[in-house]
């Protein structure tokens, strides 16, 4: 089986992640994130952003997730979501276990965008004792189809929940594709968005993801909080340092850059030579193709991974490893297929 186009996870690590994590194992260094590397991969975020965050690393997207969620909410509340974010679909509850029984309110919108009608008629909703009111909103940046939210949607979205004095998060994992797409990252912040989760791991690093906190009021024992939930590494520079490498070298841009190209070729090519359409925008790096499941059971048995979505299409994700002769082939393949 090829994983090309399964996930952008399946890739490995990017040339200067791999680069960086090497040159942090030539010495010695402070322990539990008190090291120069920590603190540069830290200060490179805070300059993308160009905000004075806290900024802390962890192994996983799921965790800093359900960390800051756990933050902003009270176990008796709940987190208003899309329905498709990962929170809500890939994460197996653990918005609730960190949170002591968060609960998650699933929004409808076209594309992963949530619809901002439906979010206002949650914040017109009585509160009443017999379910969990909402505290939080969670939005993904791009979203769980690829689709990348405009400065303008998000203000949208974000002034309602912050007039009722709510928090809000924003789960980064591709938010490199989303800059590379043209979302101005430095208006993160500005928007009123408390909490960030930035991406590392689908930008080419290893497993890392760094909690970026411009509220820093919600940091208070932070360093406790990671170490009780098991994301505190002893040698944190290795965790830093991949993402390091990506942001001063400039690869965490150019390889979210090179995916979404990928992206906008393979999804031209299949308008153009298969009798399949598109399912969703192409703005990120993958691409969601309406493909009956005998045409994909097959694709997948001539060895090309992809897998079929929660709304029936069949995800594609390229990654700043796709080829260009992967692309024409796997065009080949689904243009074979009719």
């Amino acid at each position: 089986m090829r994983y090309d186009f399964g996930s952008d996870n399946t890739a490995g690590m990017a040339p200067s992640a791999l680069d960086a994590l090497i040159q942090a194992n030539t010495d010695y260094a402070r322990a539990y994130g008190s090291d120069d590397v920590t603190a540069r991969a830290a200060d490179q975020i805070r300059q993308r952003l160009d905000a004075d965050a806290d900024v802390r690393f962890v192994f996983s997207g799921t965790a800093a997730n359900s960390i800051v969620l756990s933050m902003l909410a009270n176990p008796h509340e709940a987190v208003l979501a899309h329905h498709a974010a990962h929170i809500c679909t890939d994460e197996t509850g653990a918005p609730g276990f960190f949170g002591q029984g968060v609960g998650l309110i699933g929004l409808p919108g076209f594309s992963g965008k949530i619809e901002s009608r439906a979010l206002q008629a949650w914040l017109e909703e009585p509160v009443v004792g017999h379910r969990q009111p909402p505290a939080a909103l969670s939005l993904t940046q791009s979203t769980e189809y690829g689709t990348v939210y405009l400065e303008e949607e998000l203000r949208h979205l974000i002034e309602p929940v912050k007039a009722c004095g709510y928090g809000v998060h924003m789960d980064g994992a591709r938010l490199a594709n989303a800059a590379a797409h043209g979302f101005d990252l430095k208006q993160i912040a500005r928007l009123g968005v408390d909490a960030l989760v930035f991406g590392g791991a689908k930008a080419g690093a290893n497993c890392v993801e760094a909690i970026v906190l411009f509220d820093k009021a919600l940091g208070r024992r932070l360093d406790n909080r990671l170490k009780q939930a098991g994301q505190t590494a002893s040698k944190a520079r290795f965790v830093a340092a991949p993402l390091l490498g990506l942001l001063e070298s400039g690869e965490w841009e150019t390889g979210a850059a090179h995916a979404n190209q990928m992206a906008q070729k393979l999804a031209r090519g299949i308008v153009t030579r298969s009798p399949f359409t598109l399912a969703h925008p192409v703005e990120a790096n993958a691409v969601f193709v309406r493909m009956p499941v005998e045409a994909h059971e097959r694709l997948n048995a001539a060895g090309w991974a992809c897998y079929r979505f929660d709304d029936g299409s069949v995800r594609f994700v390229c990654s700043w490893a796709t080829t260009h002769a992967a692309v024409e082939e796997i065009l080949d393949a689904i243009a074979g297929l009719a």
